[in-house]
C-alpha cells in the first residue's frame, strides 16, 4: 500500500515524542527536581486525557501541550521564540493529524520541516530519521512533476511536428474534380438500386467502369460482391 502524506506527517509525530520525552522530562527535573511529576500533573489538570500521566506515559500531543503551558516557567530557560512559534504550529499539525484530515505535499512538507527544526532545537536524534522523511516526500514530489513537466512538453512537440512538418492534406491528396468544385452531393454518395436498375442515375452507378474506378474496394467490400455474384450464379455464398 502506498505511503500516503498523512502516514507520513503520522510517523514524524511519533519520532518527535520520542526526541522530546527525554528533553522535557530533563527540564521539569532541572526546574522542579522532586516536584517534576507534581508540577507536571498541575500544568496538565484541566486536561482530561493527560492528566495524572508521567511524562514518560504522554502522547505527542500532551507533550506539546505541557511545552506550551509550561513555557514560562520551563522553556524559556533553553529555547527561543522561534522554538516557541514552531511548538503552535506543530500543535495545530498534530490536531489536523488527529482529525484525520488530508495533507497536501506542501503541508507535509512544511509539518515535517517544523518537527525536524523543533527536534534539531533540543538536540533529539530523530530529527535525522524526520530528515529522511521530508527529503524522501520531496524527491516524490520532485518526480512527479518531471513526469508531468515530460507529458506537456511530450504534447507540445508532437503538435510543434504536426504544425511544421505536416503539410495540408489538399496538397497531399488530390481531391475528385466533384468534390473540389462543390458539385458534390452527400444524398449520391449512396447508390439508390432502383434508379440503377431503371438506367437512370449518376454515372458513377450507371457505368461499371466509372464505379470500379471511383470506388475502393476495401477487403469487407470484395467479399461482398463475391458473395453476391456466387448467389447470383448459383454457386454458394
Amino acid at each position: 500500500m502506498a505511503v500516503t502524506n498523512h502516514d507520513r506527517v503520522g510517523k514524524s509525530l511519533l519520532l518527535l515524542r520520542a526526541g522530546l520525552a527525554p528533553f522535557v522530562a530533563r527540564e521539569f527535573e532541572n526546574v522542579y527536581g522532586d516536584r517534576a511529576a507534581e508540577e507536571t500533573s498541575r500544568f496538565l489538570s484541566e486536561d482530561r486525557f493527560a492528566a495524572n500521566r508521567s511524562i514518560a506515559e504522554l502522547d505527542t500531543g500532551g507533550l506539546l501541550k505541557l511545552m506550551w503551558e509550561a513555557w514560562n516557567d520551563v522553556f524559556r530557560r533553553t529555547l527561543g521564540q522561534a522554538e516557541r512559534s514552531l511548538l503552535s504550529e506543530l500543535r495545530d499539525w498534530r490536531n489536523k493529524w488527529a482529525h484525520q484530515e488530508p495533507f497536501s505535499s506542501d503541508d507535509a512538507d512544511r509539518a515535517l520541516d517544523s518537527v525536524e527544526r523543533l527536534l534539531t532545537a533540543v538536540s533529539a536524534r530523530e530529527a535525522e530519521e524526520v530528515r529522511k522523511l521530508k527529503l524522501e516526500l520531496r524527491r516524490l514530489v520532485y518526480d512527479e512533476q518531471v513526469r508531468t513537466e515530460k507529458r506537456r512538453l511530450g504534447g507540445s512537440l508532437i503538435e510543434t511536428a504536426a504544425s511544421t512538418s505536416l503539410k495540408p492534406w489538399r496538397e497531399v491528396v488530390r481531391p475528385h474534380p466533384d468534390v473540389a468544385s462543390g458539385r458534390y452531393q452527400a444524398a449520391e454518395f449512396a447508390a439508390d438500386l432502383w434508379q440503377v436498375y431503371l438506367g437512370e442515375g449518376s454515372d458513377e452507378y450507371r457505368d461499371p467502369g466509372e464505379f470500379f474506378r471511383r470506388t475502393y474496394l476495401t477487403e469487407s467490400l470484395k467479399g461482398l460482391l463475391t458473395m453476391a455474384i456466387r448467389r447470383l450464379t448459383g454457386t454458394g455464398g
